[in-house]
């Protein structure tokens, strides 16, 4: 949800002796057979089209790091580092496309192919795999959550920065002259756009110590009650900065809006159009418009 973070605290895992040492036996295991189970992983990767945004060069790098940050976190029970490394992982790979099932998706087939790897080496002791197992299986479980949360985290962020960024732009306070802003605004005002109008138009009002703002609303198709009535505090806010602002634009339907919440719209500066607005601020202001004269040479004789 926009504007919503998650958050996950892992706490630290207490481990037996026995299953610390089960651990230390897997992981050593794993060591030993590090080259084979990292090509072995990344092959799988490829075949499952995963991180197809990326080369079989840096797919097999990037699986060679998680799986050195994987083994640390199986056999120390601490998994800093390998949040560390996700979400350093994530903020490379979110801008190139890379989904969340991509990464739950590689998570998941390095521990399928970890797992296979214990099954071939105690097939003959039943007993013993299942002592493995029932010890790899939570920290395995641990390990994943830790990724694919990571990822998770970072991308909302990422989509919370893209969000602001689209709401920046759609909502532009433009300087067209000494003391004098525009702010046109287009599309659907919610109660989270108001705010950052708001914002927005008064640091720009402080910054370029502005006496008249002209707000066009041509372009917003409808206004309900909650937005209306913030259209009005940002007015008197701006106005408490010594600015005052010419609505232009205002619709029928926008205009019966602010009666019906008991806007006085006489005490509110309105003009037709932007064009109106833009005279009117320039009155306000002192300016006047005087005629050019255009003086042309006299013809020779």
């Amino acid at each position: 949800m926009p504007g919503s973070e998650t958050t996950v605290v892992m706490t630290p895992v207490v481990r037996d002796e026995s299953t610390s040492g089960l651990l230390r036996e897997l992981v050593a295991h794993l060591r030993q057979n590090r080259t084979q189970l990292r090509e072995e992983w990344a092959r799988r990767i490829t075949e499952a089209k995963l991180l197809t945004a990326m080369s079989p060069e840096e797919v097999f790098a990037e699986a060679t790091a998680v799986y050195d940050n994987y083994l640390e976190a199986l056999e120390t029970g601490s998994i800093e580092a390998l949040e560390t490394y996700a979400r350093n992982l994530s903020e490379r790979i979110i801008p190139r496309g890379v989904e969340t099932n991509e990464v739950v998706g590689i998570v998941l087939l390095l521990r399928d192919v970890l797992a296979r790897s214990l099954f071939a080496k105690y097939r003959r002791d039943f007993e013993q795999l299942d002592h493995i197992l029932d010890a790899y299986e939570p920290a395995a479980n641990r390990i994943a959550i830790t990724v694919s949360v990571g990822f998770v985290q970072e991308r909302e962020r990422v989509i919370r920065q893209q969000q602001e960024a689209i709401r920046e732009l759609s909502t532009p306070v433009l300087p067209v002259r000494e003391r004098l802003l525009i702010l046109p605004i287009i599309g659907i005002i919610d109660p989270q756009r108001a705010r950052q109008l708001t914002e927005q138009l008064l640091r720009g009002i402080r910054v370029n110590r502005a006496k008249v703002v002209v707000m066009d609303i041509t372009g917003v198709p409808a206004m309900d009650a909650t937005v209306a009535n913030h259209l009005v505090q940002t007015v008197e806010a701006a106005r408490l900065l010594g600015a005052t602002v010419i609505v232009t634009g205002l619709s029928p339907e926008i205009a019966q809006t602010l009666v019906n919440i008991g806007v006085d719209l006489g005490k509110m500066n309105t003009v037709g159009d932007m064009q109106g607005g833009i005279e009117e601020a320039e009155r306000l202001l002192g300016y006047r418009v005087a005629p050019v004269v255009v003086e042309t040479a006299a013809a020779a004789p």
